[in-house]
């Protein structure tokens, strides 16, 4: 029995009058079927490099002083009243609470090295990814908007700086579709101890068809609730309910032409499928020791790691866009979250599974076609705050991000200045960032757009330029 979506149970009639949409609501129709060649709008698209994105998302603004962005000026400066210059006309979070204290400027504890072919400056911190730099592109100036989480966050995730608008997996379904028939096209995965502020607002399709949101698996024995089929019911059974359930769904699609019908039909099909394909997929146990003892994973424990050797297997299987969450880089200095042993402990659990993934998908040939990104969605400032334990606050204008694989040229990308606070060579904003992105997966960023209440809308908004020198 065929459980799959007949393309051409849409009627010709919809199908002209909606064709505004572009290719993104005839690949809808078709279940997300891949567009060879072209962006949503049918476009021609640049040179297709990646296939598949793995976007590993550190919630909560990483600090780059105290990994990556090496400052021997602030070093010496440790202690010295702020310069009046870096607060004037500047934005923080908390600013009444902020501009009450007596602010110093803040060296790091952490001891740096220089690692690889190309002699770049990784923390004692991340030990793991420093032995994977020569795969790396990184880069020290990432700028956004805002300057708190939640806003923060949807400016990465969504290109603006309030929810409501498509997620960045969202977009990359809708113009590109998936490869995957018995998996969701974009996966989350969400390790620490909660998960990032806004929640599934960092992962909605917002106006695009629902059929492009993230689907969130979770860790233990149910990732996905309620798609076993429970004991009573027999598989037969099951099957016909889903053909007579998808039968009526066309009939009413084929007469309204709601976009919303075809994704119902899709939600059931690929949910019946993923009964026979998901427990495969994340079943650890067919890995091998030294796959496992790489990633540093046991089959059955939750972990950042073990979320990163299910995206790689996600990728294998075709999974488009896949994104892991992993909480508590907020190191303002609390009790929870400080630059002692929180940020340790935070950077032990993911720093020998981003590493693992790097290798293990350069290992298998898949490196090339997956484009691994590692970001927060801010940096932190050069200015002490202290709590309980000294932190930093959150910042704007200087962040660190890296890329690996997906034709990206591994490279040390972006100065900023001698104390760590503004961006004076190769500053990247987040919409660039987002261009860059999308440029590696053979999409013109400014030809992906969804007429939306009257005008058309795109993930850059009305920034973003791909940053020729990531390019390989």
């Amino acid at each position: 029995m065929n459980h799959g979506l007949d393309p051409w149970a849409v009627s010709r009639r919809w199908f002209l009058g909606r064709c505004g949409f572009g290719l993104g609501a005839a690949a809808l129709a078709g279940l997300g079927a891949p567009l060879p060649g072209a962006g949503a709008t049918g476009t021609r698209a640049p040179r297709r490099r990646v296939r598949n994105v793995i976007f590993l998302f550190m919630a909560g603004g990483p600090s780059q002083l105290e990994l990556f962005d090496w400052k021997p000026e602030l070093q010496r400066r440790h202690g010295e009243p702020v310069p009046a210059s870096l607060l004037a006309g500047k934005r923080f979070a908390f600013m009444d609470s902020y501009f009450a204290r007596k602010l110093s400027l803040l060296g790091t504890t952490r001891r740096f090295a220089r690692h690889g072919e190309r002699g770049t400056w990784v923390s004692e911190l991340l030990p793991c990814t420093a032995r994977v730099v020569d795969h790396l592109a990184i880069v020290r100036t990432l700028q956004t908007d805002v300057p708190n989480h939640g806003p923060a966050k949807a400016m990465l995730n969504t290109g603006f700086f309030r929810y409501g608008r498509p997620s960045m997996g969202a977009w990359v379904l809708y113009g590109l579709g998936s490869e995957s028939r018995d998996l969701p096209g974009f996966v989350v995965l969400a390790s620490g101890v909660r998960g990032p502020r806004g929640g599934a607002l960092n992962w909605n399709s917002g106006f695009l068809p629902t059929v492009h949101q993230g689907v969130p698996f979770r860790p233990g024995a149910e990732p996905i609730p309620y798609l076993r089929r429970p004991a009573e019911i027999a598989a037969d059974t099951e099957a016909e309910t889903v053909a007579g359930i998808a039968a009526l769904n066309r009939e009413r699609l084929a007469a309204t032409g709601d976009p919303e019908i075809a994704t119902r039909i899709a939600q059931y099909e690929m949910a019946f499928r993923m009964q026979a394909r998901a427990p495969e997929l994340l079943d650890l146990q067919g890995e091998s020791r030294a796959v496992l003892d790489l990633y540093g994973v046991e089959p059955g424990q939750p972990s950042f790691a073990a979320n990163c050797l299910l995206a790689r297997r996600m990728v294998e299987r075709g999974v488009r866009f896949v994104q892991l969450y992993h909480t508590n880089w907020d190191s303002h200095g609390g009790p929870r979250e400080n630059l002692t042993t929180d940020l340790e402990r935070v950077c032990h659990d993911v720093d020998r599974g981003c590493a693992a993934l790097v290798l293990d998908l350069h290992a298998r040939g898949l490196l090339d076609e997956t484009l691994v990104v590692w970001s927060g969605e801010f940096g932190r400032t050069p200015i002490g705050e202290p709590r309980e334990t000294v932190g930093r606050n959150h910042h704007v204008e200087a962040g660190t991000f890296w890329l690996a694989g997906g034709g990206v040229r591994p490279m040390d990308l972006g100065r900023t200045d001698e104390l760590g606070y503004a961006s004076v060579e190769d500053p990247v904003h987040v919409h660039d960032l987002q261009a860059t992105i999308l440029h590696l997966l053979g999409i013109d960023h400014e030809q992906l757009t969804f007429r939306h209440q009257g005008r058309e809308f795109r993930l850059t908004d009305v920034g973003g330029r791909v940053v020729g020198k990531l390019l390989g």
